[in-house]
C-alpha cells in the first residue's frame, strides 16, 4: 500500500511516483562473493502476468494461496520486454513519456512476478535471513509469504530485505511487482534502451547469529616505503587473517607490511579470511593508493594512462541481464586489446564484474545510477539534482554504490553520475561520498565550474582543445578561483572517439597528445559494443524497429564490437594505437628503439621477435633479445641482417612483441605490439615499352572508349570515375553538429548522382584518350577526368587526371574509379595493407603483406549498413573465380582497394544487413584517396590532414588477365 505519512515531499502519491528511494530495504553494505553461510538462488523460472497500468491489478496475487497456474512463465533475471511481453524502446537522451516529474503515464506496465521455494535445509530456521536483489528497474513492491517487505527504486543498485521471521521450510511464496516507470525513471535517462523487469540476480541469504553485518576493506600502499598498510573495519568485529603476510589482526587493528602492490597491469591479490563468530568470508586484498598530487592522479605514486573504454552492460539476446561468463568474456576481450580501464557508464555494473576487474587487473571508474538528460532540451528547468525534496533519492543512490563497491581495489574512482547538469544534489553527493571514502577521487563531467571534484573532466573535447588543456592554457573560468582550481587538476576524456559505425578515426592523434602532457590522462572511447537487439528480420535490431513513437535510431549501435561481440576494426584499430609497448625505428639502418609505456610493468613479460619480408614474401626471422626495461625506459637495439636480404624488391621489417607466458586473459605468443619498419621502399615503377592496343588483349567500346574485356574477361561494368561512398555515420554527423555533416553536404551537393559527360575519345594506335566531365546537376562543379589507355603487351595500362573546376565548398568522399566483374570473381588476393579494413585516419593497425579473402568477409558488418572494406597501401589486388581465372590490378602509387556484391548506391539505401543482398556483379572500386572517418556522429570531425579536397590529381592503374596456371 502507499506510504501512510503526510510529511514527504510529494503527499499522496503513491509509492512509484514519490520521490523516496522507498522503504523497508536494509541498509547498503559491501557485497561479496561468497561465504560459509548458506544462499540460496531464487534464479530461474517464475510466474508471470503483465498489466497495462500500474493499478489494472490487485494485490491478491502476493498471498500465498493464490492460484497463478494460469500465469505464463518468465525466466529471472530478464526483461519482459524480450520475452514477448510488449516492446522495447531505445532513446539516447529524450523521456519516452511526457516530463511532468514526479509523475509517470498512466500507461505503465506493470509486472507481477511470483516463485515459490523450500529452504534447502534445517540450517535456515536458525538466524536471520536477507532476501537480495541485485537490479531491478525501475520500481520494486515485495511481498513475501503475504506480507510486504517494502518498495525501493535504484535499477542498478542492490537492495536488501530482512526477512528471517517470515521464513518457512517449504512452500515460500515470494511475489514482486515491477512497474516499467516511476520517479527513479527521471534519474535514469542513460543512453541505452528501456527494459524493464528483474535483470540482476535474486537470492536468499542466510545470516547466522554473529554474521557479517558490513565490512571495509583499507589497504593502501607507501610505494616510498615498499610497505602496504591494513585495517579491516567490520560489524560485529571478528579477526582478519592473510596468510601468505602471516598477519593474523583484529578487525579496526592496522599492520604494515611489505607488500607487492595492486596495479591494473599487475593485479597482485592476497587471499584473506574475515572470520566472525557467524561467518566466514574470503577476501582477495589489493594494496594501492590513489591521490591527485601536483595535477597529476597517481596511483602507488605513479601517474597513470587510461587505456579505456566506456562500457554498458548489454547482451544481444538478454539486455542488461549479462551472466558471468558474458562478463568475464568482456574483460579477457578488454585485456586482449590492450584496453586497461572501464568507465561503468552510466551505472554500478553487476558486482562480479568489479570481482573480474580486481582479478585481471582493470582501472575503474565506478558511476553511480544517475542522469537527467531528458532535462537539458527543457533549458534544466526542474531538473531533480537541483531540487532539495529529490537529494535523499541521490544521497541513497551514491550510498548504494559506494556501500556495495568499496572493497575493490580496482575502483579507483567515483563518478557521480553522468549528464545531469549541475546542482546541490550532486554537492551533497560528492560531500557524503569523502566522508565515507576520501581515499579515492570524485569525478562528474557535467559541470565545467569542476565544484564537486578532483579531476577536469570532458566529452569530444576536439585534438585542438585537448592539447591546449595539456598545456593548461584552456580558455579560462568567469571565476578566477574556480579556474585556478580547475587549472591544477589532472585531466581525463571520460568519452572520445565515438564508437558508432565506421570509425572511429583520430585515436592515434589523441594518444600522442595523452602521452605528451603529463596532465592528459587518457580516456575512454564511447562505446564498449553495439547494443543491437537480436531480430528475426532485421539481424540486429536498434531504435525504431519495435515502433517506437519516440527513438533515435540507430544511435545506440556506437561500440567497438558488434552486438555478438566480435571485435570490429576499431577495436583492431584502438588495440594498436594504445600499444603499451611503444616500436620505433629506422629500417634501412635495421635499428629499432623499444619504449616500455607500461606504468608499473617492466618488459618481461613480454617476448620479442622480428621477420624480414621481401615483396611480402618471408626471408628471415628470429627472436630479439631486449633486456630488462623499467617503466618508462628505452633502449635502441640493431637487427640481425638475415640471409636472403640482398633479394631484390620491396622489403619490410615487423617486430613484435608478445606475450612471454600464458596470462589468465591470453595464452603465450599474444600480440601485445608491432611495427614494420621499411628496409627497402617500393621501387618505382618501370614504364615499358608501348605496344599496339590492338594486341593488348584489351577490347574498347568504339563509341565511348569504355573497357570491355581485357584478356578474355568481360567487364560487366567498365572503369569509370567515382567519388559517391555511402556516407558512414561519422560522415553523417549529429544533429548538433555544424555545417561539416559532410553526408548531408555530399547530397545536398549531388554527388550520389553525379552524371558523366563524353567530352572526347581520341584514339591511336598505341594510345586511348577518354575525356569526360563528371559532375552533379543544379550545380557549375565539375571534375574534368581524363582516361589514357595504353599497353606493354600484358594487359592495359591506366593513367587518371583530375582537374576540379570551381570552388568546391567540401572534401570529395573519394577519388578513385569503380567497375564491375562478373560475381564468380569472388576470391580476393593482394599485397598491400590488410588484414582488415583502414581509411585514411583510422590506418593504424593495417600492415603491410600479402592476403587472401571472399569477396563476401572483405564487408565489415556494421549494423547500421554504410562505407566499410577498404584495404590500404594496396600494391596489387587479385579477384579470381574458382578456376583461379581472373583480374590483376596494380598501381602507382599505392591505391585503395574495396570489393562488394552490391553497389555503393545499395548500400548507401540500406538499413539493416539482411537489405544487402548479393546481385550478379562484383564491384571492384579502385581508389587514389578517401576521405578520412573522424567521429563526428557524437565527436569531432575529420582533422584537415585526412581530409580529400579536391585538387589536381593523377594515378596509374594497370589491368591484367590471369589465368588458373599462375
Amino acid at each position: 500500500m502507499d506510504h501512510p505519512q503526510d510529511d514527504r515531499p510529494y503527499p499522496g502519491l503513491p509509492y512509484y511516483e514519490d520521490v523516496s528511494p522507498g522503504h523497508g530495504s536494509l541498509p547498503p553494505r559491501a557485497w561479496y562473493a561468497s561465504s560459509d553461510a548458506a544462499r540460496l538462488s531464487l534464479n530461474g523460472m517464475w510466474r508471470f502476468r503483465l498489466a497495462a497500468t500500474a493499478t489494472a491489478e490487485d494485490e491478491s496475487f502476493a498471498h500465498p494461496g493464490f492460484d497463478a497456474s494460469g500465469w505464463g512463465e518468465l525466466p529471472v533475471p530478464a526483461h519482459w520486454v524480450l520475452h514477448g511481453h510488449g516492446t522495447p524502446a531505445y532513446t539516447n537522451t529524450l523521456y519516452p513519456f511526457p516530463v511532468d516529474p514526479p509523475h509517470v503515464p498512466t500507461e505503465n506496465p506493470t509486472g507481477d512476478h511470483r516463485v515459490t521455494f523450500d529452504l534447502p535445509s534445517a540450517d535456515w530456521e536458525s538466524g536471520e535471513a536477507v532476501l537480495r536483489f541485485e537490479g531491478v528497474e525501475s520500481c520494486a513492491r515485495v511481498w513475501l509469504n503475504g506480507r510486504e517487505l517494502g518498495t525501493f527504486k535504484g535499477s542498478r543498485l542492490p537492495h536488501e530485505f530482512a526477512v528471517g521471521e517470515l521464513l518457512r521450510p517449504e512452500g515460500n511464496v515470494l511475489a514482486v511487482r515491477v512497474h516499467q516507470w516511476s520517479s527513479g525513471s527521471y534519474l535514469e535517462d542513460q543512453d541505452q534502451w528501456w527494459l524493464p523487469g528483474i535483470f540482476r540476480d535474486v537470492a536468499l541469504l542466510h545470516r547466522p547469529e554473529g554474521a557479517v553485518a558490513d565490512h571495509f576493506v583499507h589497504a593502501s600502499y607507501d610505494h616510498a616505503a615498499g610497505t602496504g598498510t591494513l585495517r579491516v573495519d567490520c560489524e560485529p568485529g571478528g579477526r582478519v587473517t592473510v596468510p601468505e603476510l602471516g598477519l593474523d589482526l583484529a578487525t579496526g587493528e592496522s599492520a604494515t607490511v611489505a607488500v607487492e602492490p595492486w596495479s591494473a597491469e599487475v593485479p597482485r591479490l592476497y587471499d584473506a579470511v574475515l572470520a566472525t563468530a557467524g561467518e566466514r568470508v574470503p577476501l582477495r586484498i589489493g594494496f594501492r593508493t590513489v591521490a591527485v598530487e601536483d595535477g597529476v592522479l597517481k596511483v602507488n605514486g605513479r601517474r597513470i594512462l587510461f587505456r579505456g573504454v566506456n562500457r554498458h552492460e548489454f547482451h544481444p539476446e538478454h539486455g542488461r541481464a549479462v551472466d558471468l561468463e558474458t562478463m568475464r568474456r568482456d574483460v579477457e576481450l578488454m585485456k586482449r586489446h590492450n584496453v586497461n580501464a572501464v568507465r561503468t557508464s552510466h551505472y554500478p555494473p553487476h558486482p562480479a564484474f568489479l570481482d573480474l576487474c580486481d582479478e585481471y587487473g582493470l582501472w575503474v571508474i565506478d558511476e553511480c545510477d544517475l542522469e537527467t538528460h531528458g532535462f537539458a532540451p527543457l533549458g534544466w528547468r526542474g531538473n531533480p539534482v537541483d531540487d532539495d525534496r529529490w537529494t535523499p533519492a541521490l544521497l541513497d543512490r551514491a550510498a548504494r554504490m559506494v556501500e556495495r563497491d568499496k572493497n575493490h581495489p580496482a575502483v579507483v574512482l567515483w563518478s557521480l553520475g553522468n549528464e545531469c547538469g549541475t546542482g546541490r544534489g550532486l554537492s551533497a553527493m560528492a560531500g557524503w561520498i569523502r566522508d565515507r571514502d576520501p581515499s579515492r577521487p570524485i569525478h562528474y563531467e557535467g559541470d565545467r565550474s569542476c565544484a564537486d571534484v578532483d579531476v577536469y573532466s570532458r566529452m569530444y573535447a576536439d585534438h585542438a582543445e585537448v592539447e591546449r588543456i595539456g598545456r593548461r592554457t584552456e580558455s579560462p573560468l568567469p571565476d578566477a578561483e574556480s579556474d585556478t582550481a580547475r587549472r591544477a587538476m589532472p585531466f581525463i576524456q571520460c568519452e572520445y572517439a565515438h564508437a558508432m559505425g565506421n570509425g572511429p578515426g583520430g585515436l592515434s592523434e589523441y594518444q600522442r597528445l595523452f602521452e605528451t602532457y603529463e596532465r592528459l590522462q587518457g580516456g575512454f572511447v564511447w562505446e564498449w559494443i553495439d547494443h543491437g537487439l537480436a531480430h528475426p528480420e532485421h539481424g540486429y535490431a536498434y531504435g525504431g524497429d519495435f515502433g517506437e513513437e519516440l527513438h533515435d535510431g540507430h544511435f545506440v549501435c556506437d561500440g567497438l564490437l558488434f552486438p555478438d561481440r566480435t571485435p570490429s576494426p576499431g577495436l583492431v584499430e584502438y588495440k594498436k594505437v594504445i600499444e603499451p609497448v611503444r616500436i620505433e625505428g629506422d629500417g634501412r639502418a635495421a635499428t629499432v628503439r623499444i619504449t616500455n609505456g607500461y606504468d608499473f610493468a617492466d618488459r618481461s613479460g613480454l617476448a620479442f621477435g622480428w621477420t624480414y619480408e621481401v615483396e611480402g614474401s618471408l626471408v628471415g626471422e628470429g627472436d630479439l633479445a631486449v633486456p630488462p626495461l623499467a617503466p618508462g625506459e628505452a633502449l635502441e637495439l640493431k637487427l640481425p641482417e638475415p640471409v636472403g636480404a640482398d633479394r631484390p624488391g620491396e622489403a619490410v621489417w615487423t617486430v613484435r612483441a608478445v606475450l612471454a607466458r600464458d596470462e589468465p586473459w591470453a595464452k603465450a605468443g599474444h600480440e601485445v605490439a608491432w611495427t614494420q619498419l621499411t628496409a627497402v621502399p617500393r621501387p618505382e615503377p618501370v614504364v615499358g615499352r608501348r605496344v599496339a592496343l590492338a594486341d593488348s588483349g584489351a577490347v574498347f567500346d568504339p563509341t565511348t572508349g569504355g573497357l570491355i574485356s581485357v584478356g578474355g574477361l568481360e567487364m560487366v561494368s567498365p572503369p569509370r570515375l567515382d567519388v559517391w561512398r555511402a556516407p558512414t555515420d561519422n560522415d553523417e554527423g549529429a544533429e548538433w553538429q555544424p555545417d561539416t555533416r559532410w553526408g548531408t553536404v555530399w547530397r545536398k551537393l549531388g554527388l550520389h548522382r553525379v552524371r558523366h559527360r563524353l567530352v572526347s575519345v581520341e584514339r591511336g594506335a598505341e594510345e586511348l584518350v577518354v575525356v569526360s566531365r563528371v559532375a552533379p546537376a543544379a550545380t557549375d562543379l565539375a571534375l574534368l577526368s581524363t582516361f589514357r589507355w595504353t599497353s606493354d603487351g600484358d594487359g592495359v595500362r591506366l593513367v587518371v587526371s583530375v582537374e576540379p573546376e570551381g570552388d568546391w565548398p567540401c572534401p570529395l568522399p573519394r577519388l578513385g574509379v569503380r567497375l564491375g566483374v562478373p560475381a564468380e570473381l569472388g576470391l580476393a588476393r593482394w599485397y598491400g595493407g590488410g588484414p582488415g579494413e583502414a581509411y585514411p585516419d583510422t590506418r593504424a593497425a593495417s600492415r603491410l603483406g600479402r592476403w587472401t579473402s571472399t569477396v563476401d568477409a572483405l564487408q565489415t558488418p556494421y549494423v547500421h549498413p554504410q562505407e566499410n572494406g577498404a584495404r590500404a597501401d594496396v600494391r596489387w589486388a587479385e579477384l579470381r573465380d574458382e578456376a583461379g581465372r581472373g583480374l590483376r590490378v596494380e598501381g602507382a602509387p599505392e591505391f585503395w582497394f574495396t570489393a562488394r556484391r552490391w553497389t555503393t548506391e545499395d548500400l548507401a539505401a540500406a538499413h539493416h544487413r539482411p537489405d544487402l543482398r548479393p546481385g550478379e556483379t562484383t564491384w571492384l572500386n579502385l581508389d587514389h584517396a578517401l576521405q578520412g572517418i573522424g567521429s563526428q556522429s557524437c565527436g569531432p570531425g575529420v582533422l584537415p590532414q585526412h581530409e580529400l579536397r579536391a585538387k589536381p590529381a593523377e594515378f596509374m592503374l594497370t589491368f591484367r588477365a590471369v589465368g588458373s596456371e599462375e
